[in-house]
């Protein structure tokens, strides 16, 4: 099984929503994947220097996390997953580094993993996009998986439309959506969608 989150902008809460999956279905013993794509001039960090970016002459990146704590990859692990990596690659390159990922899946019967751009190199069981009507960033990379989300988990700010319902016109019509408040979003009705989805691929164990 994989297990994809996205969501349309930086620190909306990927991550939350990934650990909340993780510790919901904590039976599966996830391998957990964070990718980060550098280069852009946005880094992932309130927009300030992180130091996600790969050496020159290892330009893609694989380390794993052992220790649960305040990184996104030890956030997994304290979710209760079973092994956590973080995977950097240039911005745009991330097919560069299809062989690590296609490892992964090959060797770990369920993978959760927080991009939006894994979807270039990988067909998930269930993708899910996070989105903030509040949060005015779209990117653009984002808008390009929109209409390929089973569903979306929205953030409940008590605003009826998003501030960008412009720029996704008729893109996401049709699709479940699951609205969610913040710190809790592994709702039911969600983890009830997931385990339809899980329940269906003869991949997972």
């Amino acid at each position: 099984m994989l297990v994809v989150v996205g969501g349309h902008s930086r620190n909306i809460g990927k991550t939350s929503l990934a650990a909340g999956l993780i510790r919901h279905f904590s039976a599966r013993r996830w391998t957990a994947v964070k990718i980060t794509q550098y280069g852009h001039g946005v880094c992932a960090r309130e927009g300030t220097p992180c130091g996600c970016e790969a050496e020159p002459e290892h330009p893609i990146a694989l380390s794993e996390e052992y220790e649960p704590g305040g990184s996104d990859s030890g956030r997994f692990l304290a979710a209760g997953a079973a092994r956590s990596f973080w995977l950097r690659a240039p911005a745009g390159q991330l097919p560069s580094a299809a062989g690590v990922l296609r490892k992964i899946l090959e060797q770990n019967a369920n993978v959760i993993v927080e991009s939006n751009s894994i979807l270039e190199v990988a067909q998930p069981t269930v993708f899910l996009m996070l989105l903030d009507f509040a949060c005015g960033d779209f990117k653009d990379s984002s808008l390009r998986f929109l209409d390929r989300a089973d569903a979306y988990v929205v953030i409940d700010r008590g605003l009826r439309t998003p501030v960008w319902k412009d720029l996704a016109r008729g893109r996401w019509d049709g699709r479940p959506r699951f609205p969610v408040k913040p710190p809790n979003y592994a709702t039911a009705a969600l983890c009830g969608f997931v385990e339809s989805r899980l329940s269906t691929d003869s991949r997972a164990r």
